[in-house]
């Protein structure tokens, strides 16, 4: 490893990089995300770029940095953000390591590049522990970081399916750059709003506290389930509930079966107890996030969710209760920023139903959708012979229940607990449904099938989820195994056309001249701020780039809205 500036360093990157040589990168920042300097390796060879204060004539390597050539690089999205600090935009992104592990082994976290190097060519690298005051182990140089990752980089690409690979280059990594500026802009919040919701919400928990004591006579840790469990189960002699390790279960689930069956006070100031307490976390959470510029930036993983879905974390933006009054009100915290006219959301109307009516071929559903008409009502006026219009709500909500719960494996028994009803009636409502929409069924036996027999699935695109479990002897892993395979290409392909479509925004407004920018991704949902006077050709665009990801049997549906704040402009 040598250290090369200026001429020597533009004439070792034009050897490196002669007929299109797949180089090693990494970009070395501090905590705090600053430059620092450069690592670049070759197969046989890697260099030290160092960067000051003084910024020397690097144009040889800014040169390679935006151009086309590949990169191995590990981990890129902070990597880009330092870059672009400086006015650079990288290019020519070929292997990302850490996402290219992901899309190999889609189960398992992410612990770091050192680990990586362990699993991948059996090598012991070490990290180095940024706390001790004396290092014993020195971290990797950059230098040696960039030549591991061209060197992890060739394993991976060997050992990925092809459609794997071309998830990785066409989906996920183009990805990056638009996630980093995602992460940079973030959104604006209405802090002095969170903190009075906060304060509401505090006055609610201490009310319903002061109640709940009262139900029962004394004051008790309401988040204790050992205390919990004495109070429901031996001082006012509940029925109990399934047994865990500590005795009977205080989950949500538990308590609202528990009073459904007691119809005690008690539970129900419980249950709204714990559910304030948890709204309150969230706004605390979101107020330690608010950044000097009056924003959230939260940061989005790419290796968050075995399913391909992306995850939100520091804070966590998908948590936010949307069907509830009190979780609409925090989303109203969320405004359109200072140099923005309003939000915009769009969102996916019932993508994995339409997924599945894709996969299936089920003329049923794919009638239902191409009609533009109510799903729910359109499979319930099947399923119970009587006109979509004298569909009751109840009906509808039975249907809507059993469609969604069927592709994640849902049994009789499941659907009878959900909807509180006899198992009896769940079983014949689930034979109705498939004997109007038989090929509902067949799709989904043959997904277990054929992922027991290749021990995987795939999406629509080609991303690839193995399932060892499929076949173990130990029927409780089998039958987990089993029930989250029925779902996995539904839910991959949605994940997979929301990037799509992130991808195609992106580009649009780029290609458009548009100041509007894309703020957030949360679940089937895309938030942007408005530049002024862009409304209407954000809304033509948005639509356009949403439903024309993906070629499916059915149309895609999107919804937008506009308005001051996140709750406003939901649709």
């Amino acid at each position: 490893m040598r250290e090369l500036v200026d001429e020597e360093l533009a004439t070792w990157l034009e050897k490196a990089a002669k007929d299109g040589a797949r180089l090693g990168l990494q970009v070395d920042v501090d905590a705090g995300g600053a430059l620092l300097g450069f690592g670049v390796a070759a197969a046989n060879d890697s260099v030290r770029v160092p960067w000051g204060a003084h910024r020397p004539d690097y144009e040889a390597l800014e040169a390679w940095l935006v151009s086309s050539a590949p990169k191995a690089v590990v981990d890129a999205k902070p990597q880009i953000k330092a870059l672009r600090a400086i006015g650079v935009e990288l290019g020519g992104l070929d292997v990302d390591t850490r996402i290219a592990g992901h899309l190999l082994a889609p189960g398992q976290a992410w612990k770091g590049f050192e680990q990586q190097v362990y699993d991948v060519l059996g090598e012991t690298v070490t990290a180095g522990d940024p706390n001790q005051l004396v290092p014993v182990d020195e971290p990797l140089s950059p230098a040696t970081r960039a030549w591991y990752a061209l060197r992890v980089a060739e394993q991976l690409d060997g050992r990925l399916s092809e459609g794997s690979r071309r998830v990785l280059r066409e989906i996920e990594q183009p990805l990056v750059a638009v996630l980093a500026a995602m992460e940079q802009d973030g959104i604006a919040v209405d802090a002095a709003g969170l903190a009075e919701q906060r304060g509401a919400l505090t006055a609610r928990i201490d009310d319903l506290a002061r109640r709940a004591y009262a139900e029962i006579g004394h004051e008790v840790n309401l988040g204790s389930p050992k205390q919990l469990q004495q109070v429901l189960f031996e001082e006012l002699a509940m029925p109990k509930t399934r047994a865990n390790k500590t005795g009977y279960s205080t989950d949500a689930a538990a308590l609202a079966d528990l009073r459904d069956k007691t119809e005690h006070p008690f539970l129900s100031l419980l249950l709204e107890h714990r559910d304030a307490a948890k709204l309150r976390q969230i706004i605390e959470t979101l107020e330690r996030t608010v950044a000097g510029d009056g924003r959230i930036h939260t940061s989005y993983d790419q290796g968050g969710a075995s399913t391909g879905r992306l995850s939100s974390t520091e804070p966590n933006l998908q948590n936010i209760p949307v069907k509830t009054e009190d979780g609409r009100r925090i989303r109203s915290a969320f405004r359109a920023g200072e140099r923005a006219e309003a939000l915009l959301t769009a969102d996916y109307s019932q993508i994995e139903m339409r997924i599945m009516a894709h996969l299936s071929q089920d003329a049923g559903l794919i009638e239902a959708f191409n009609a533009g008409e109510d799903l729910h009502r359109f499979v319930g006026a099947r399923i119970f012979h009587v006109d979509p219009a004298d569909v009751t709500p109840l009906q509808r909500t039975k249907v809507k229940a059993m469609s969604y719960g069927l592709a994640y494996g849902l049994s009789a028994f499941g659907l009878s607990k959900q909807l509180r009803i006899e198992t009896g009636e769940a079983k014949q409502l689930m034979e109705d449904y498939f004997a109007r929409f038989g090929a509902v069924r067949e799709y989904l036996r043959g997904v277990v099938a054929k992922a027991k027999e290749d021990g995987y699935t795939e999406t629509i695109f080609g991303r690839r989820r193995p399932f060892p479990d499929l076949n173990s002897t130990n029927r409780v892993l089998r039958e987990n195994a089993e029930r989250a395979a029925l779902n996995a290409p539904i839910q991959g392909s949605a994940a997979d056309i929301v990037k799509i479509a992130m991808l195609g925004v992106d580009r649009a407004l780029r290609q458009e001249g548009l100041a509007s920018r894309m703020l957030l991704q949360v679940h089937d949902e895309l938030l942007f701020d408005v530049a002024p006077g862009e409304t209407a050709a954000l809304t033509e665009l948005v639509r356009r780039e949403m439903a024309g990801a993906a070629e499916l049997a059915v149309p895609l549906d999107v919804q937008v809205g506009t308005g001051e704040n996140w709750d406003r402009a939901a649709h």
